[in-house]
């Protein structure tokens, strides 16, 4: 199973349509999503970010997401891409496999100075 959450802020583009335009592309969009949760997807929510959130993302929108393999996830991102989201969306994305906090903290423990996690 993997986790996916996606991010994002409106652009100038979607500033430009209509309300009615708007819903269109939401109507459409809204296809695409059944077709993933149909493959077994489940939207574990979508939310608003908190405007007082400690370390608080610079982006407002979220989403939330369990998929039940890496081909589901690649589904997911094809079909956002093909749905012409990202014209109207800035967004960005984190995905993983889930796996249990021990493993994670494992990790932690033993990471090298060398990986990709270091932010310094």
């Amino acid at each position: 199973m993997y986790l996916y959450v996606e991010l994002w802020n409106v652009t100038e583009s979607w500033m430009k349509l209509s309300k009615d335009k708007r819903r269109e592309f939401f109507d459409k969009m809204e296809l695409g999503v059944k077709e993933i949760m149909d493959s077994g997807a489940e939207v574990t929510g979508w939310a608003m970010n908190d405007e007082h959130t400690p370390y608080r993302s610079d982006y407002r929108y979220m989403a939330v997401w369990k998929l039940p393999s890496i081909n589901d996830v690649k589904k997911l991102e094809k079909a956002v891409a093909d749905s012409g989201w990202h014209t109207y969306f800035s967004q960005v994305n984190a995905r993983g496999e889930m796996i249990p906090m021990p493993t994670v903290i494992q990790n932690l423990i033993n990471i090298e100075a060398h990986s990709t996690s270091l932010t310094e």
